[in-house]
């Protein structure tokens, strides 16, 4: 799990590719989901039934949480690039993961798509 503070976020290489500098996006959310390959393999409900977690990833490059009933626990813009995925919370923290065979690990979460 990693979890950082914009302001101690010098730069995110994700793949060979850069996703931040000096604490700010790079590219606007949803665009690489704009590719239909790309959107097909992400968009949708993930869910750690173990967790009570669904994270609801948008087309637009937007995302939701719902935790413990909880709708919208965490919102914000997501990135992805390859496997990775990069997360811009709205309150201001930066999160990663890894879809690894079809399942999402993120922060601890290993989430199936629904």
């Amino acid at each position: 799990m990693l979890v950082v503070d914009p302001r101690d976020l010098l730069a995110v290489w994700v793949a060979g590719h850069l996703e931040a500098w000096d604490g700010t996006p790079t590219r606007p959310a949803g665009q690489d989901v704009a590719d239909p390959t790309v959107r097909a393999t992400w968009v949708g409900t993930w869910h750690d039934p173990h967790r009570d977690l669904q994270q609801h990833l948008r087309a637009d490059g937007r995302y939701s949480e719902t935790r413990g009933g909880r709708a919208d626990a965490y919102t914000g813009r997501y990135w992805v690039h390859t496997d990775r995925i990069t997360y811009l919370d709205d309150s201001g923290f930066w999160a990663f993961g890894q879809l690894l065979d079809g399942v999402l690990h993120h922060a601890g979460f290993v989430m199936t798509r629904r």
